[in-house]
């Protein structure tokens, strides 16, 4: 607040001296107040190291992801712990597998599919919403009234009907999780677009001549792009909630692929035997990725809206 007014007093003096006064845009502002807020910037760096992790990690790696240490097969719990000496920074698994090695493909396997469930989340949404709401009429109601019966169907016992009924794969997961992900997203849209729809600036395109399409294209889908960054970056952890839940209960990803919900999941069954590290690495860089996003959304969200704040 001191900062503010003490640029709004600089300001006022250089108008008053007759000064040009260089302005800044939405984007240069929304920066500036997202890197004041210390907790977005330390989330937004603790994931870039994640990302950093899943990217450099394989260059340190001495075992591969499948390979297994038959030398150490006799005793995990003993043999098995963290050692630098052996090359198992992170131990081994029950299957004697470098942990380390598939820590980094689940990570990398989680992250994937938080982006990529919420990209497709968030495109679907985006023109479902601004359709719906600035086509209106019969249309709205008929594109609305299907987004609340999807809605109050579970979506969880969507997704794991479709893992069980097909083939569970990398596509069938992004499937389930694509045909629910996007209904909140697209009730968002809806309403920022009956509010947008009215302006002048869209009666001038109608008045031009644009058709409707362009004109969600090109005029209310900019608008939008503040709340949708905000809830993209707040929907990316809910992906790899939903990814982990699935894989956690063994409808996820499969062998030899693996997430951080599945060697949650495995080092949750072995932990009674005094392996912690087969749950505490992968729950680590599980609750570091959810938590720093979360952050980093929620930072974003004051810095777009600071009106929220």
């Amino acid at each position: 607040m001191v900062h503010d007014t003490a640029q709004s007093e600089r300001i006022i003096e250089a108008l008053a001296e007759g000064e040009a006064v260089q302005g800044r845009s939405l984007w240069q502002d929304a920066r500036r107040r997202f890197f004041q807020n210390r907790a977005a910037t330390g989330a937004l760096i603790c994931l870039g190291l994640v990302v950093l992790f899943t990217i450099v990690g394989p260059v340190f790696a001495q075992w591969s992801n499948e390979e297994i240490d038959w030398a150490r097969m006799g005793d995990i719990a003993t043999e098995g712990r963290p050692s630098i000496e052996t090359g198992h920074y992170f131990g081994l698994d029950e299957l004697g597998r470098d942990l380390y090695a598939r820590t980094i493909q689940a990570t990398r396997t989680s992250l994937i599919v938080g982006v990529i469930g919420a990209f497709v989340a968030v495109i679907i949404g985006t023109l479902y919403g601004a359709i719906s709401g600035f086509v209106g009429g019969w249309v709205d109601n008929l594109m609305m009234r299907t987004v609340d019966i999807l809605i109050s169907i579970p979506y969880m016992f969507i997704i794991i009907l479709l893992m069980v009924m097909f083939e569970r794969s990398f596509f069938m997961l992004f499937v389930g999780i694509g045909v629910v992900s996007w209904l909140d997203m697209s009730r968002i849209v809806r309403g920022q677009t009956l509010s947008l729809k009215n302006r002048e600036f869209v009666e001038a395109a109608k008045a031009a001549g644009v058709g409707w399409f362009k004109i969600i294209l090109r005029h209310i889908v900019p608008n939008l792009l503040g709340i949708v960054v905000v809830y993209a970056t707040l929907l990316v952890p809910l992906m790899i909630l939903v990814e982990s839940f699935i894989s956690f209960l063994g409808l996820g990803v499969q062998e030899p692929n693996t997430s951080l919900g599945a060697l949650i999941s495995e080092g949750a069954g072995t932990v009674i035997y005094g392996t912690l590290w087969q749950l505490g690495y992968p729950l680590f860089f599980f609750l570091a990725t959810i938590i720093s996003l979360f952050f980093v959304g929620d930072g974003l969200r004051d810095a777009l809206d600071p009106k929220d704040r």
